[in-house]
């Protein structure tokens, strides 16, 4: 290990603890980048619900369920996990729940509306569930001044564990196709391939990563008591205020980029004429760049600044969004996907780690918990308007990404008051 590594990493740590850490978000990249963005919701707008006006709404709305039930459960989860010192074993329960819901989504063929909302409901709240679960283990890791380079390390083998599903997925893609199989025959292998990437890779983790905290004391009784530990959170929330500008500002951006990342697909086939292998070999080439970004932002937002940082990556993706209306052919398409990957990949990994900069020590699964609700908040709400707007307009991609735009505008103006010195120190001084 470099003597950089060692000083980044949280007493006690071991190298391969952070390694098998990062092991996860291998694991379940897969899923929200071949199920989410890349291949089935493509195919739920076109084969599952035949190209319907309400297509691109109902699969909205289908994520909005999921993000709901999370953000009804998160905080919750978090304070349990926190009291219980539960996050590994609730991590293996949501792991467990995703991948055999996943693999059910190849049973979903042409028509099957039902069946398809359904499991995408179930194995998108067990992924959004596991995803908070594992991010309250960075602070755990990480050393505070570290915690953007650690977590631009889980952020950027992430993007490589989709690579390689989105790769397994395209070789196969490309071998049914020359045997001559449509959409409605490859699509479902494709979802098996991502459930069994998603139980192997994240095997480490549960191997090798530690549960550090301990149960609190008299945590008899626990479910009733997060609600009420919830409950106080919200209730100081002045003493956190930095962390609850900063919660808010992530709900706007956020729904941005969950837009984009649940509707990729949909554009570019319906957009921009891509094929589903064009959309694959795309969103595979924006997975490099997403790892790229990632890693080399991990190591600028401790030098910049957070703060810094994400208000670079924002107005990246405004940029984005507005080359994206504008692209009339797959030329300019190509450099919007490309930025969109560096954008994604630097964003997401400044965001988590500043939470777990911005919260305090004893209450990290908790305050990652309100980073989740954040997050599936912001899920309901871009995807949705952009749902929404299609509906409206008659299938108007164009115009929906248009709107997207203004989720980044709102996320620059509440970032620009944040205090990031204030904020930690107002999470250090907490006593729980």
């Amino acid at each position: 290990m470099s003597s950089d590594a060692r000083t980044s990493l949280a007493s006690g740590v071991r190298a391969h603890e952070v390694w098998s850490w990062a092991m996860y978000d291998f694991a379940n990249s897969g899923y929200t980048t071949v199920v989410i963005t890349a291949v089935f919701n493509a195919y739920f707008v076109a084969e599952v619900a035949g190209r319907a006006p309400w297509a691109t709404f109902a699969w909205t709305a289908a994520l909005a369920v999921s993000y709901a039930l999370i953000v009804l459960t998160a905080p919750v989860i978090g304070a349990y996990a926190d009291a219980r010192a539960a996050k590994k074993r609730l991590l293996l329960l949501t792991t467990i729940g995703c991948v055999v819901f996943t693999a059910g989504l190849a049973l979903v063929g042409s028509g099957d509306l039902v069946l398809g909302i359904a499991l995408v409901i179930l194995s998108n709240f067990f992924f959004g569930t596991g995803e908070n679960l594992v991010a309250a283990f960075l602070p755990e890791l990480a050393r505070g001044e570290a915690m953007g380079k650690v977590s631009g390390w889980g952020w950027g083998l992430g993007y490589l564990g989709g690579l390689v599903a989105l790769g397994a997925g395209l070789a196969y893609v490309d071998h049914a196709q020359a045997l001559g199989a449509t959409a409605a025959q490859f699509v479902p292998v494709t979802m098996l391939i991502t459930a069994g990437i998603f139980a192997l890779a994240s095997l480490p983790t549960f191997l090798f990563l530690k549960e550090r905290a301990v149960p609190a004391a008299g945590s008899a009784g626990v479910l009733r008591n997060a609600f009420a530990r919830v409950a106080e959170t919200i209730g100081r929330a002045r003493r956190y205020t930095d962390l609850w500008r900063f919660l808010a500002c992530i709900v706007f951006y956020q729904a941005g980029i969950q837009t984009v990342i649940a509707l990729a697909a949909v554009y570019a086939q319906e957009a921009m004429g891509f094929t589903t292998r064009d959309t694959l070999f795309l969103i595979l080439v924006v997975n490099v760049t997403a790892a790229a970004g990632a890693f080399v932002f991990g190591h600028v937002q401790d030098r910049i600044g957070h703060v810094r940082t994400l208000r670079l990556t924002l107005i990246g993706w405004l940029a984005a969004v507005v080359l994206a209306w504008a692209a009339e052919g797959p030329g300019l398409f190509w450099v919007v996907a490309n930025l969109v990957g560096l954008c994604l990949g630097s964003s997401q990994s400044a965001g988590r780690a500043l939470v777990g900069y911005l919260s305090p020590p004893a209450r990290t699964a908790e305050f990652f918990g309100l980073w989740g609700l954040a997050v599936k908040l912001s899920a309901i709400l871009g995807p949705l308007t952009y749902g929404a707007v299609t509906w409206v307009t008659q299938g108007d991609h164009r115009i929906a990404m248009l709107v997207t735009g203004l989720f980044f505008v709102a996320g620059l103006a509440i970032l620009a008051g944040l205090d990031t010195a204030r904020g930690r120190r107002a999470a250090l001084e907490e006593t729980a």
